[in-house]
């Protein structure tokens, strides 16, 4: 698999495409080289690798950088909550996409329903079955 993944154009880079150097993604952030190793250390951070063990950011790296440059500077959260920050963050998305998932496979399976044979009504009666032998 190549290092540069791409939207369906081919022309324009997916937000998740690894293309920069270490040295390209501090500058873009506004970071020292070392801050980021100090991140990826961290875990705040995490870059994909080559094989040689070089980090390479994407554009998704790099805004994630200038996000915890920010939540440091600007608003004096610590890179512990920085990084729990991150995680929940990650965690409602994960979240948004599965229910969003769940809804689309909802309403595939609901187009199935031929709704001639189930009517869709909205009684709030109640039905209570009773078995032949127990009349």
């Amino acid at each position: 698999m190549s290092d540069k993944r791409y939207t369906q154009s081919d022309t324009t880079p997916d937000p998740d495409a690894r293309l920069f150097v270490i040295s390209v993604a501090a500058e873009l952030a506004g970071m020292h080289a070392q801050t980021l190793r100090n991140y990826d250390r961290l875990g705040l951070v995490t870059p994909h690798r080559t094989s040689g063990g070089g980090r390479r950011y994407s554009p998704r790296d790099v805004a994630l950088l200038r996000e915890v440059q920010r939540l440091s500077q600007d608003e004096g959260v610590n890179l512990a909550g920085i990084k729990r920050i991150i995680e929940l963050t990650n965690q409602v998305e994960a979240l948004q996409n599965r229910v969003e998932e769940m809804a689309a496979e909802i309403s595939r399976i609901h187009a199935g329903y031929r709704r001639d044979l189930v009517p869709v009504t909205h009684s709030s009666a109640l039905v209570v079955w009773k078995p032949r032998n127990e009349r």
